[in-house]
């Protein structure tokens, strides 16, 4: 079977898309770049070399660049910087930012994603889902200049929002559902709006966001945010009726935290009447009038989480709890699986004889980390497959780490900074590929994209 038919690729569907039109279409922009006119051949031709003493072409790099990627995110980054650097006006650049602001996401490295996510809604700029995640990122780690930046583009997805009629819509969408995904939309660009205007200390225009998002979904986000900007203006009795709002709503919105809510409510309360009597009675009173009873939904696991090290995982047999936080220094190399997923059963014996290379050193660990919504599989299957590897619940890590492929692995470094990662495997290489990037992670060592890579091709 031909080897290349073996590989086993589990990138984003839209990224494997990416790899084909980008080699395909820059071998057409190069084929066309190298034509010449009569006149200019004639100029040339006395200096004319021999087509074998020629350089490679730009699509010969580019595919050099990804074939030496391999599968790790790391050098892809690498490479595709080094190919920009060498044709900084390639006609690829958008595919090429599309990959790398995926590469740096999975690498949890947001500020190089926000950069190139940036580059590419300047070529794009009707490129809407680009344009909100540039929005998203420059939101968490902008200055004032990149603050201002996204609220342009929050007033530019907004109108282009505002400007699509019925007729636009896919006909397999109903009108109804089209109207709901509208609204939605425009409430979420609104409070997201709202938010920068808010840390920009633009009340005024933050208000009138959040106002808007809440006369067309009442929110309990949006609703926090009218009640700190009441308080901000000195006026506790609305501060107290949004604050009671927003605890009301949070019962169903995952994006408020109640108890930070209550604890504001409690404060202005206290603020205006001296003491917390009468505030239970007006918070059940204005409860009844928001919503309806209901039970909450159940807390994501580890949802506060932010960093490797803070996750509480649980052992998948028995449920004791796994503290990633005792790891902290060392080498985790993780793979993450479901037991529906047939190539990660392909994937755990290779997995497995990797971590038996390096049994015995304590500074690396190796865990399987089961990301199945239905836990109630995961015991029938480890009884059946018995793996050697310490299988725990992912609890969220996948969440965090954005594996949205299977199998994926992970290997984090003694900071729990990601040194390498990967989805899907090429049976023929991936234990020399693997231990090579746990040895090079426990030394410290970056890899010097010299040497090409043989696993599964980068998604670009």
């Amino acid at each position: 079977m031909n080897r290349t038919c073996q590989r086993l690729a589990f990138a984003l569907a839209y990224a494997a898309i990416l790899s084909l039109y980008l080699v395909g279409g820059l071998a057409h922009a190069q084929e066309i770049q190298d034509q010449k006119t009569p006149s200019q051949a004639s100029k040339s031709a006395p200096s004319k070399k021999p087509a074998a003493a020629q350089g490679p072409s730009e699509s010969e790099d580019l595919q050099q660049a990804i074939d030496n990627s391999g599968n790790d995110r790391v050098a892809l980054v690498r490479n595709l910087e080094d190919f920009l650097k060498k044709y900084p006006e390639s006609q690829q650049r958008p595919q090429i930012y599309r990959a790398l602001v995926e590469a740096t996401l999975q690498l949890r490295d947001s500020a190089r994603a926000s950069d190139y996510a940036e580059r590419l809604v300047a070529l794009e700029p009707d490129d809407i889902s680009m344009t909100v995640l540039a929005i998203q990122l420059l939101e968490r780690n902008g200055d004032e200049a990149a603050l201002r930046r996204a609220v342009n583009y929050c007033t530019r997805v907004l109108d282009s929002v505002r400007r699509n009629t019925a007729e636009d819509k896919s006909p397999k969408v109903s009108k109804e559902q089209w109207e709901a995904g509208q609204k939605r939309d425009e409430e979420n660009i609104l409070i997201l709006r709202g938010r920068l205007d808010f840390k920009l200390h633009d009340t005024v225009s933050a208000e009138k966001d959040f106002r808007a998002s809440m006369a067309l979904s009442p929110s309990a986000s949006a609703g926090e945010k009218l009640g700190e900007i009441a308080e901000l203006n000195k006026d506790l009795p609305g501060a107290i009726n949004e604050y009671a709002r927003a605890f009301a709503l949070a019962d169903n919105a995952g994006t408020a935290n109640r108890r930070e809510i209550r604890q504001k409510l409690g404060n202005v309360w206290r603020l205006a009447h001296g003491s917390d009597t009468g505030l239970g009675d007006y918070l059940l009173h204005t409860y009844d009038e928001v919503t309806a009873s209901s039970d909450a939904p159940k807390p994501a696991r580890n949802a506060d989480a932010k960093e490797p090290y803070d996750f509480k995982l649980r052992n998948a047999q028995g449920g004791s709890p796994y503290l990633l936080s005792a790891q902290k220094g060392k080498i985790v190399v993780l793979s993450f699986w479901a037991t529906w997923c047939g190539p990660c059963r392909a994937m755990e014996p290779h997995f497995e004889r990797v971590a038996a290379q390096f049994q015995g050193i304590p500074d690396i660990v190796f865990l399987a980390a089961d990301c199945d919504e239905d836990e109630s599989l995961v015991p029938e299957y480890l009884e059946e497959v018995k793996p050697r590897t310490p299988v725990v619940f992912a609890d969220g890590l996948d969440r965090l780490l954005a594996v949205n492929a299977f199998p994926t692995i992970v290997i984090l470094d003694r900071m729990g900074k990601i040194a390498y990662r990967a989805e899907g495997f090429d049976p023929d290489d991936v234990e020399s590929e693997l231990a090579g990037a746990v040895r090079r992670a426990r030394a410290g060592q970056k890899e010097s994209g010299e040497k090409p890579a043989h696993g599964v091709k980068s998604p670009l």
